[in-house]
C-alpha cells in the first residue's frame, strides 16, 4: 500500500478524541470550565484573589491597600481572558517548564502596568506569596469542577429528569405487562415505571447539588512554615480560612501539601451512580422498544439501517450506554487515584485531574443522546394491549390472593390456594374464559367472585398510576422544554 499522507499536518488539527471531533458541539460548554485554558484563567483568578485579599486585610504590615480602581483592573484580567493571554501564558510556561509559575510571571507582568509607580514594584511579591503550586491548584480546580457541576452538568441531567418526568405523567394511566426475570408479571402502567426511574436519577441529583467543594491554602507541607517565617504575628489560619470561604469553598483545615481530594472522589462517586442509573433507563427503553412498546419517530432524511430500509435502530440509547461506561470507568479511576498521595506529595493527582473533562464530557454526551432519544419516542399502547391480553395467566395471583385473604377468615373451600392456581396456569396459556370459569366455580362470596371476574390484565395496576404522583412529593424535579436539534450519533 502506498504511504498515505499524514493527517496530523492537517490544518486547522484535527481532533485525536471523539469529544473534540464529532461531539464538540455537545461538549463545548464545559470547555469554559475543564480545559487546561480554563485552568489557566482560573489560576489566574486565585492568584489575583490572594493578591486583593492579603492587602485589604493588611496580613502583610507596611503593604499598602490596593485601590478599588486597582482592584477591578485586576479583575478584569481574569474578565478579559481570551486568546492572547493563553498565547502569552504559554510562552512563558516554554521558558519555566512550570504552568504555575508561568501564571505568576504573567501576572506580575500585568500588575505592573496597573500599578507602574516606583513604590509599588514591591505589590508584585505578594503575588503567590508564601503559596505552594498545590495551594493556588487546588483552589483552582474546586472551582472549576463547581463550575461545570453547577453550570453544565446538572442543568442538562435536571432537563433530563424533567423530561422522564413529564412522560412518566402523560403515561401514568397506560397498562404494561411487566417482565420479572424476562417473563410475564403483575401489570403495572408505563408511567410509573417511568416514574421510578426519575425518582432514582432525582436522588442523585438531589446528593450531587448537596456536594460540598473542598480548598486549602497552608503552604508546602500544610504546616503554614514559610507564612509563619514571613509574618509570625499574623493569624494564617483565620487568612487562610476567610480566604478559601471568600471564593465559595469549604476549608479544609488539615491537609498535606495537597488538598486530600476526598471531596472529588464523594461528587465522582455520586455521578457515577447517577450515570449507571440512566444506563439502567437506556437498556429498560431499548428492551421496551424491542417489544414495540414504543415507536421511535422517523426524523427528516434519517436512515435506521444501511441495507434494511424499515429499521428505525435506537442509537440514541445505544450511543449514551457507550458513553456513560466511558464515563463511569474514568469517574471511577479519578476517584480510586486521588484519594491516595504517598507521603506528602506525589504529582499522581496532577497528570490524573486532567481528565476531569472528559469523564464530565462522555457523561454530558450520554444525557444528550438519552433525551433526544427520549424526544424520538411515540408509546404504543395497543402493543402494550395486545401483551397483556395474551398474559391472562398473570391473574393468578389476585385470585390466589383473595383466596388466601378469605382462607385466613375462614370462608370453606378455600383450600391451597397457591398451589390450585399454579396448576392452572404454570406452563399453560389460558385466556379470559378459562380464568372466569375457574373463578365462578370457587364459592367466592358474591361481590369478590364478581370483582374478580370483570378483572383483566389492563385493569390489573393496582396503585400504578397513584404512585406516579411520588414524584412531586419527594422534592419533585424540574421540568424541561422540548429538546431540539440534531447530532451525530
Amino acid at each position: 500500500m502506498a504511504r498515505m499522507q499524514s493527517l496530523a499536518d492537517a490544518t486547522p488539527p484535527i481532533a485525536l478524541g471523539a469529544l473534540d471531533g464529532r461531539y464538540r458541539p455537545v461538549i463545548a460548554p464545559l470547555v469554559d470550565h475543564l480545559s487546561e485554558p480554563a485552568l489557566n484563567r482560573m489560576r489566574t483568578h486565585v492568584e489575583v484573589e490572594w493578591l486583593i485579599h492579603l492587602t485589604e486585610h493588611e496580613v502583610v504590615p507596611g503593604v499598602r491597600r490596593l485601590s478599588a480602581q486597582e482592584q477591578t483592573a485586576l479583575r478584569e484580567v481574569v474578565e478579559t481572558f481570551g486568546p492572547d493571554e493563553i498565547e502569552e501564558i504559554a510562552a512563558t510556561e516554554k521558558v519555566t517548564q512550570h504552568d504555575v509559575k508561568a501564571v505568576e510571571y504573567f501576572l506580575k507582568a500585568r500588575l505592573q502596568q496597573i500599578a507602574p509607580a516606583e513604590e509599588d514594584r514591591g505589590l508584585a511579591e505578594l503575588i503567590h506569596f508564601c503559596c505552594t503550586s498545590e495551594d493556588i491548584n487546588n483552589l483552582s480546580y474546586a472551582l472549576m469542577v463547581k463550575g461545570a457541576v453547577d453550570q453544565v452538568w446538572l442543568s442538562a441531567a435536571r432537563d433530563l429528569v424533567g423530561q422522564l418526568a413529564d412522560m412518566a405523567d402523560d403515561l401514568r394511566e397506560v397498562p404494561l405487562l411487566a417482565h420479572t426475570h424476562g417473563q410475564p408479571a403483575t401489570p403495572t402502567t408505563m408511567g410509573k415505571e417511568l416514574a421510578v426511574l426519575a425518582h432514582r436519577l432525582g436522588r442523585q441529583l438531589r446528593r450531587v447539588a448537596g456536594a460540598e467543594y473542598l480548598g486549602k491554602l497552608n503552604g508546602a507541607t500544610g504546616t503554614y512554615g514559610a507564612h509563619l517565617a514571613a509574618v509570625p504575628d499574623a493569624d494564617w489560619q483565620q487568612v487562610s480560612r476567610t480566604f478559601v470561604e471568600h471564593l465559595g469553598l469549604t476549608w479544609n483545615p488539615l491537609t498535606t501539601q495537597i488538598e486530600s481530594h476526598d471531596w472529588q472522589a464523594e461528587l465522582y462517586a455520586d455521578i457515577a451512580r447517577f450515570n449507571r442509573v440512566l444506563h439502567n433507563l437506556c437498556t429498560d427503553i431499548w428492551s421496551y422498544i424491542s417489544l414495540g412498546y414504543f415507536a421511535q419517530v422517523r426524523g427528516q432524511g434519517s436512515v435506521g439501517s444501511s441495507t434494511m430500509p424499515h429499521k428505525v435502530n435506537p442509537i440514541r440509547f445505544e450511543n449514551a450506554e457507550a458513553n456513560l461506561e466511558v464515563s463511569n470507568a474514568l469517574l471511577d479511576v479519578l476517584a480510586t487515584t486521588l484519594v491516595q498521595s504517598r507521603l506528602q506529595r506525589d504529582l499522581t493527582d496532577s497528570s490524573m485531574q486532567r481528565n476531569i473533562g472528559t469523564a464530565l464530557g462522555h457523561s454530558l454526551l450520554a444525557l444528550d443522546n438519552v433525551r433526544r432519544g427520549l424526544a424520538g419516542l411515540d408509546a404504543a399502547p395497543e402493543a402494550m394491549a395486545a401483551d397483556l391480553d395474551a398474559n391472562w395467566e398473570v391473574l393468578g395471583e389476585p385470585v390466589q390472593s383473595a383466596m388466601r385473604a378469605l382462607g385466613a377468615r375462614g370462608v370453606p373451600r378455600m383450600e391451597a390456594p397457591y398451589e390450585r392456581l399454579k396448576e392452572l396456569t404454570r406452563g399453560r396459556r389460558i385466556g379470559q374464559s378459562e380464568l372466569v370459569d375457574f373463578v365462578r366455580g370457587l364459592g367466592l362470596p358474591p361481590e369478590v367472585q364478581e370483582r374478580l371476574a370483570t378483572l383483566t390484565p389492563a385493569t390489573y395496576v393496582g396503585l400504578a398510576p397513584t404512585l406516579v404522583d411520588h414524584l412531586a412529593r419527594s422534592g419533585g424535579v424540574e421540568r424541561t422544554e422540548d429538546p431540539t436539534g440534531v447530532g451525530p450519533a
